[in-house]
């Protein structure tokens, strides 16, 4: 049985960090695009020329179309093989960085993340989550490889809205629940391999983490204030649980959000925020004990991730467009599907329907 775990080449995390990206990218070559929304660029932009200043390097900026789409990302390599670019830095969230490796992949060349919020665990994946250009979700695209490094910016981050951060620990949450639920059903990781026992345990650590460092990390993020709490969440949300995820493995809860794209009443919601409510699905799906259950509903709604319909803006939802994303839920290929058991939509529909009344009744109890 072979086992493998899965990392960027570096994994780099502290205040100030983005000020020496052209030490930490000088191996990759002389011409870098820095790929961008355009929000973004204006937080960073002057960062990355100071680091840059005085070398012989040239850097591009292009503004990124936010929306991770195969149309972008066609775009973005059309860019790279025209000004002849040697490393994609992608700097942003999730969406970002998963177009910045695709474009990067098909290109041929480096690539370097830069996270400037801690909200999904995107930026260290050897994955691309590819949507339609009307956000629905349409593919998962693997990647030979990692990215050469991620830099956080633990000050860049800290002053990123508290939601934000907060989605992230709802991507991170799922991590171990996941991970736990393929293991029973001896599921092959994203790569095609067992994972390790290490993927295991850092998925553990990343649910632990968050339980206990979230609710204060969330309220110093909400002050605009960076403590040791947020530096271990933004490790959690970004390392953890991306090491967890991928060399661990996906289940229930990433399908379950995959199935809730198409319904467009949604579509305001974060990616994590949309897992957490996944996540509560998955353990009503699993029949797991009350007291995993409710750990999962007392943090939620301690840091302001949804258990319920209401919670995201849908309380008067339609049970048709319910049991629509139950059905993409269960679509061939969907993670759902590593699960220790058959999954149908019905199954799905029941677990969604039953999470939000119990996370309904939670809040007004």
């Amino acid at each position: 049985m072979n086992r493998l775990i899965q990392s960027p080449g570096k994994y780099i995390q502290g205040p100030g960090a983005i000020k020496h990206l052209q030490e930490y990218t000088k191996d990759f070559g002389k011409t870098f695009l820095v790929l961008a929304t355009d929000t973004g660029l204006g937080r960073i932009k002057g960062s990355i020329e100071e680091s840059f200043k005085g070398t012989d390097s040239t850097v591009y900026y292009e503004v990124f179309n936010r929306e991770c789409s195969q149309k972008e990302i066609d775009r973005i390599c059309k860019i790279i093989l025209d000004k002849k670019c040697e490393c994609v830095i992608a700097v942003g969230g999730g969406k970002t960085a998963d177009t910045g490796k695709a474009a990067a992949y098909y290109s041929k060349t480096n690539v370097v993340v830069v996270p400037t919020i801690a909200s999904t665990d995107a930026p260290c994946s050897a994955l691309s989550v590819v949507y339609q250009e009307d956000g629905v979700f349409e593919s998962y695209l693997v990647l030979p490889q990692n990215p050469s490094i991620v830099v956080m910016d633990e000050d860049i981050i800290a002053q990123s809205p508290v939601r934000l951060l907060v989605s992230g620990m709802g991507d991170a949450l799922a991590t171990f629940v996941e991970a736990k639920a393929a293991r029973q059903a001896g599921a092959l990781n994203m790569a095609g391999f067992h994972p390790a026992n290490a993927a295991y345990e850092l998925a553990r650590l990343c649910y632990n983490t968050i339980i206990t460092e979230g609710y204060k990390a969330m309220m110093a993020s909400k002050n605009q204030v960076k403590t040791a709490a947020v530096a271990d969440i933004i490790e959690a949300n970004t390392y953890l649980s991306g090491i967890g995820f991928e060399s661990g493995c996906l289940a229930g809860a990433h399908a379950i959000h995959n199935g809730l794209t198409v319904i467009h009443e949604l579509h305001d919601m974060q990616h994590g925020e949309k897992v957490a409510f996944g996540t509560l699905t998955e353990l009503i799906l699993e029949n797991a004990p009350e007291e995993d259950i409710q750990e999962v509903l007392a943090f939620c709604t301690s840091v302001g991730l949804p258990v319920c319909f209401a919670d995201m803006g849908y309380p008067n939802y339609d049970k048709k467009k319910v049991m629509e994303a139950a059905i993409a839920s269960c679509a061939e290929g969907e993670s759902i599907h590593n699960e220790p058991f058959e999954v149908t939509p019905a199954d799905v529909y029941a677990a969604m329907i039953t999470a939000d009344a119990i996370g309904t009744a939670y809040k007004e109890a």
